[in-house]
């Protein structure tokens, strides 16, 4: 027998007498339409979805701000602090990102809250990338430096983190998704310089002897060529409603911070601008569900924005803010235009850890530490030896190697890589270079906070990034490491 188009049995009859549809056919068009049925959530699952949020982390006035040797606090809020949060969902897994304005998280924060979403969404942990913009204008979560974080504050975060993530869930609705990456130079320089051939500086710790210095004091008679590169690449990820609205961006830049803020200002630096004015530029104010910019910071350890060549003049706060934020959202808008969007992405994510080796001091070092300190509270230190002899007591404590949580998400070919820590330009770059997979970015200070880790040719120069503390206390080597272990995840992952 054959089966028509319409599915009705075909069937030797005399001319001119009626179609009839014999009992088999109708057992046929059942057990047809049983399977419709049964395919049809997972028809309505497999589709692309996306939900975005934003959730207000502004700490109360009061609260310690770090980014500095000694302790800030906060005296004015200029504007709010958020956490953002991406969800995508292909109809079997679901990725989240959260980018939140604030300087440091360590993994036991991230980790805390993570677990929270776990509970309340079912998304994996080692499906959630958790990340810091690196303002310096925010609650400290993470001791750095003479800086402790407000145990209240650092408590109360990892609920605002999860809810974030929770809400974009909630939001998530058909969508449809694009990147593409542009370019802006013109912010980005290595604030690490080498030093001058036959020229002696002394450094901030009152030694000489290194090969390279911060940028601190610069223009100065010492400075040479950058120690480094940078990389200039504006990364954008574009996320749509299916009828075309913007729902969300997920932009990546690696730029350190801008941090001309008032005194005592709560803010979310370069970062925040970016995102009101992107959304400004889009027309998507006022949007329900809100639109949501999340700016990522890169791999942008030695970075920063100010040329060390030149002596810059006065100018009001958040000059230079608004400047880098409407420039980098420029670029955006630029890069958007035209982008093709697609629903047929496939997502995954891959997460390892790595234990790297950590730096402690010797027991001669100990003991010339605790002279300095002399049994002093934390309050009652200041300046950099007070920071670097207290940072070596702590460090004493460390463990021989620790536990680094490193990811990789896939959105259809794109690769997302999370670095923790502060990582150097050119060791994101060498990812980028290297990655068998293509396009990538990176996002830094991500799943926790390691300090700064260079690499080891900037190991030998010397100069901040490489003092041993609290800000840096991960083998010479743990860039090689990692750079290996993400070249595996990546391999892995086509």
């Amino acid at each position: 027998m054959l089966i028509s188009s319409d599915l009705r049995i075909l069937d030797s009859r005399p001319p001119g007498s009626p179609r009839r549809i014999r009992p088999l056919a109708l057992r046929l068009l059942s057990l047809l339409g049983a399977a419709a049925l049964l395919l049809l959530p997972a028809l309505r699952a497999a589709e692309f979805r996306a939900g975005a949020a934003a959730v207000n982390v502004t700490p109360n006035l009061g609260t310690a701000v770090n980014g500095g040797v000694g302790p800030g606090r906060a005296l004015h809020v200029h504007d709010d602090l958020f956490a953002k949060a991406l969800v995508l969902d292909d109809g079997q897994t679901r990725l989240a990102w959260v980018v939140v304005d604030t300087c440091l998280v360590d993994r036991e924060v991230f980790d805390a809250a993570k677990r929270l979403v776990v509970q309340h969404t079912g998304i994996p942990a080692s499906h959630q990338m958790m990340s810091a913009t690196h303002t310096h204008s925010a609650g400290a979560v993470t001791g750095a430096h003479l800086c402790e974080p407000d145990p209240t504050y650092r408590a109360w975060l990892p609920d605002r983190l999860a809810d974030a993530v929770r809400v974009a869930v909630n939001r998530l609705a058909p969508a449809q998704i694009g990147w593409t990456s542009g370019s802006v130079p013109q912010h980005v320089f290595c604030r690490r310089l080498l030093i001058r051939p036959g020229m002696t500086y002394t450094n901030q710790l009152g030694f000489t002897g290194e090969r390279a210095k911060m940028n601190w004091d610069s223009p100065h008679p010492a400075d040479g060529e950058p120690s480094a590169p940078v990389d200039p690449e504006l990364f954008v990820v574009s996320v749509q409603t299916a009828e075309g609205k913007p729902l969300a961006v997920l932009a990546n830049y690696s730029l350190h911070y801008v941090g001309d803020v008032g005194p005592g200002h709560i803010s979310a630096d370069y970062f925040g601008v970016f995102a009101d004015r992107l959304q400004q530029l889009l027309g998507a104010d006022r949007q329900d569900p809100p639109f949501v910019a999340l700016l990522s910071n890169g791999t942008s350890g030695d970075v920063n924005n100010v040329n060390p060549r030149e002596r810059r003049a006065p100018q009001p706060a958040y000059t230079q803010i608004r400047r880098v934020a409407f420039d980098v959202a420029d670029e955006a808008l630029r890069v958007l235009e035209g982008l093709r969007h697609r629903r047929d992405v496939a997502l995954s994510a891959t997460t390892t850890e790595v234990r790297v080796i950590t730096r402690r001091p010797t027991p001669t070092e100990i003991e010339q530490a605790r002279q300095r300190v002399g049994g002093r509270s934390v309050a009652q230190l200041s300046g950099w030896l007070d920071n670097y002899a207290r940072d070596t007591l702590l460090l004493a404590d460390y463990p021989e190697a620790l536990p680094v949580t490193l990811q990789v998400f896939r959105v259809g070919e794109l690769a997302v890589a999370a670095w923790p820590g502060e990582i150097f330009a050119s060791t994101g770059l060498e990812l980028k270079r290297r990655s068998p997979v293509q396009p990538l970015f990176n996002i830094g200070l991500a799943n926790g906070w390691y300090g700064y880790i260079p690499p080891p040719e900037q190991h030998a120069l010397g100069a901040y990034e490489t003092w041993r503390a609290r800000t840096a206390p991960l083998d010479v080597d743990a860039t090689v490491k990692l750079v290996d272990a993400f070249l595996g995840m990546l391999a892995g992952s086509r």
